[in-house]
């Protein structure tokens, strides 16, 4: 537990790697919100513990409550210190971050689990200036690209001007990944597809279905079948493939306000008629494999593939593993090269997979993608040695950038 703050000063924390590897093994962690809470009731003024408490009940999933203990956090201090695991004298990050939920911002804890980083975590409000800042290496813009995030990246973009030591994930290239603005981005790169898509309102869907516009006049190449999903939506929440214009219209009847993602949908599945869905970590322009999601349906995240229950998906993923480097990875070289050119972030992830004509076909990219080893070796024992190959890229990533230290007594 940490004591209350000057709102400038680092506070310790737990964080959030620690205690969702606990989750993730299997542990229930009721008895520490008990002990977070029981503190608090005594020491109202702990920001470090609300903000523990407050990450603890997003991971059981309370949200809503989660984020109120984060405010009251935030009310009372905003840079947060995750201690390293390593030497003292190691390397020290400072990583501006914003308001919001677990995935608001990169999880770079996740990438740190054993190093020798210290991190400082510095909470970034709009209309507020920064709060002085801990001594540190290298700074790393954690700000996540979202509608929400949009303005908290602008002011930091700003507030960055002259940054007295290197900074990495430009706030302006970072908000280019949002999903309308990156295939402009990637546009025209050979062997890399991905589908127009723009920005919409409920007003001009009604528009589409009541037949006032035509799909071609909202999306480029526009035909059925289409994607449609609600604006900053994770893990496939409100996301629809719709066939036809009836389709559209039971969606749009039933849709509340608010804007969409729309875009065509492009069949990936493979020979066999299954999907197969890569998460990808692009660490200074070089590829690392993080998972492979396959299964028997379109909308494919890596909880929904049933991976644990299948030593068939596993091997496989494995295999994909192994031979990475010299296939995945040599066959979409130039595609990558293009990509990770044209993003000029030192550190991004995709959701990508092969078309049956060999194109990279990118779902989406975002520095803020969760890249973990929290899965049971006993279930997937090649995925540890794989995860360590990326955790160490990106701290080499971070000590080529960092400022070099004084050698002065």
């Amino acid at each position: 537990m940490s004591p209350a703050s000057d709102n400038s000063s680092p506070v310790e924390i737990v964080g959030l790697a620690p205690m969702a590897h606990r989750i993730m093994r299997g542990e229930n962690l009721g008895h520490l919100r008990w002990q977070l809470e029981a503190h608090l009731a005594e020491d109202p003024t702990d920001a470090a513990a609300w903000l523990d408490l407050g990450i603890l009940l997003e991971l059981c999933f309370f949200k809503e409550e989660g984020l109120a203990s984060q405010a009251k956090a935030l009310a009372l201090n905003r840079v947060f210190r995750v201690p390293s695991a390593g030497a003292a004298d190691g390397l020290h990050l400072l990583m501006f971050v914003g308001p919001g939920d677990i995935m608001a911002n990169v999880p770079v804890q996740f990438l740190l689990v054993g190093s020798d980083v210290t991190l400082d975590l510095v909470f970034v409000q709009l209309g507020q200036p920064l709060p002085a800042l801990p001594a540190h290496d290298l700074a790393l813009v954690g700000i996540g690209e979202s509608d929400a995030n949009r303005p908290l990246l602008e002011q930091l973009r700003q507030d960055l001007a002259g940054h007295p030591v290197p900074v990495l994930l430009d706030p302006l290239k970072v908000q280019a990944l949002a999903r309308d603005r990156l295939w402009r981005l990637l546009e025209g790169v050979p062997g890399l597809l991905i589908p127009p898509t723009v920005r919409t309102s409920l007003n001009e869907l009604k528009d589409l279905v009541g037949g006032r516009r035509t799909l071609e006049e909202l999306l480029p190449g526009g035909a059925f079948p289409v994607l449609l999903r609600p604006m900053d939506s994770h893990g496939g929440k409100g996301l629809s493939r719709l066939a036809g214009p009836d389709e559209l219209a039971a969606y749009v009847a039933q849709a509340r306000s608010g804007e969409f993602y729309l875009s065509r949908f492009i069949d990936y599945r493979g020979a066999d008629g299954l999907y197969r869905k890569l998460r990808v970590a692009l660490v200074d322009g070089r590829a690392y494999a993080c998972h492979m999601a396959v299964a028997d349906q379109w909308m494919l995240h890596y909880l929904n593939a049933g991976m644990d229950g299948s030593p068939a998906k596993r091997e496989e993923e494995a295999r994909l593993f192994a031979s990475f480097d010299t296939d995945f990875a040599v066959r979409h070289a130039g595609a990558l090269a293009a990509l990770c050119d044209r993003a000029g972030l030192e550190y991004f992830a995709i959701d990508c997979a092969e078309t049956r004509e060999g194109e990279l076909l990118i779902f989406e990219a975002d520095t803020a993608m969760v890249v973990h080893d929290m899965d049971p070796p006993s279930l997937y024992p090649y995925k540890g040695p794989q995860m360590q190959r990326v955790f160490q890229a990106f701290r080499d990533l971070l000590g080529r950038h960092a400022a070099p230290k004084s050698t002065e007594p």
